[in-house]
């Protein structure tokens, strides 16, 4: 067994912690203050920043990190609230569409300061520029490396360069 070295056990747990607490907090933050979801405010984030607010459900998924049948119980929920609707997609009725209406839109303005304030106040701030883009790198690295796209701010997906 190749145990992992001290120096490595400790970059790990490091690492851990922060994958457990850094998504709680701003989990906690989004509950508190809009009473939604980080899921539920990575779909409707990512619509409002898509073409005509506008994206295939399997790329709104691949976007937000998560899976087509976890996506569509979530815009169910979404729906219900008014602020996404699906429709077939126009150029291939295979696929659906999941739209963001004025109402989600509404939504996402009022909300999106706020989330904005507190990844700066958990993350952005707290690191010079230099080691934020380090971490971004670092993080598109580890998902190429689990065959993992990182999805661009448009919507597409793309594999990290380098």
């Amino acid at each position: 067994m190749n145990w992992l070295t001290a120096e490595e056990q400790a970059a790990w747990r490091s690492v851990v912690a922060l994958l457990i607490r850094l998504p709680a907090a701003i989990e906690a933050d989004l509950q508190r203050d809009a009473g939604i979801s980080q899921f539920e405010y990575l779909v409707l984030s990512g619509l409002s920043e898509a073409p005509n607010r506008t994206l295939r459900m399997s790329d709104l998924a691949a976007m937000a990190s998560g899976s087509l049948s976890r996506l569509s119980h979530v815009v169910s929920r979404l729906e219900a609230r008014g602020w996404v609707r699906r429709e077939a997609c126009p150029g291939d009725g295979r696929f659906i569409n999941a739209v963001l209406t004025d109402e989600g839109w509404a939504k996402v303005v009022d909300i999106a300061p706020g989330h904005v304030a507190a990844v700066r106040r958990l993350l952005v701030d707290v690191l010079p520029p230099e080691d934020l883009r380090t971490l971004g790198a670092i993080s598109e690295r580890l998902l190429d490396a689990q065959g993992l796209k990182t999805i661009s701010q448009n919507g597409r997906s793309r594999l990290p360069e380098g």
